[in-house]
């Protein structure tokens, strides 16, 4: 069992590794050809754009990767965040470009690449923390985020201070360099006003 889950991870892997670079190569420049950026489209896709910043950023604040399974923060409603903000944040900038197709074959790109690295993913947090994953994997959602948080603390810790896990620390962040999807972002931003500045 172990090794067809060795197996089928390393096949997820490999097809999301094998499209993800050419679609990257593809979509980029797409995004500036197809972009026609107005006040509308910038204002809109700023609002999620920024939203999926906040949640990369919140999320990484609470990430200690491969250290301890991180339940805690974002964590506690949906096992991806990260993928999530990242989506939130590439949608943004889609919307951005006021394209609303273009807007459309990003999210199917997205979800085709990364899904199957989440899936992955979940097969080797599962190895790593074989006692905590699985109870956790069963009440917490891959992506779409659920509506009560989860808690996988004993009811006698409930009221614990000292054993409490940080809803965010700002070294995680740092330590993650999260503050590149910012400056990405900003970057992005810019070029597309300035396109519909000049009407390119």
């Amino acid at each position: 069992m172990a090794t067809d889950n060795g197996t089928r991870n390393l096949r997820l892997l490999q097809f999301a590794q094998r499209i993800r670079v050419p679609a990257g190569f593809v979509l980029a420049p797409l995004l500036l050809v197809a972009a026609r950026p107005g006040r509308v489209s910038v204002a809109v896709g700023c609002v999620i754009a920024v939203a999926g910043l906040g949640i990369r950023a919140w999320a990484s604040g609470c990430l200690k990767k491969n250290e301890e399974l991180a339940t805690s923060g974002l964590y506690a409603y949906t096992r991806n965040p990260l993928y999530l903000g990242t989506f939130l944040l590439g949608l943004g900038v889609s919307v951005c470009t006021g394209s609303w197709w273009f807007a459309c074959v990003f999210a199917a790109s997205y979800l085709l690449v990364y899904i199957p690295v989440m899936v992955a993913e979940s097969e080797t947090l599962r190895d790593l923390f074989p006692d905590q994953y699985p109870a956790y994997s069963q009440s917490v959602p891959l992506l779409v985020p659920r509506l009560t948080r989860f808690n996988t603390r004993p009811k006698t810790q409930l009221n614990d201070k000292s054993r409490r896990t940080p809803l965010f620390e700002m070294s995680l962040y740092i330590r993650h360099r999260e503050y590149r999807a910012l400056l990405g972002f900003v970057a992005v931003l810019g070029i597309l006003i300035l396109k519909a500045y000049l009407k390119l």
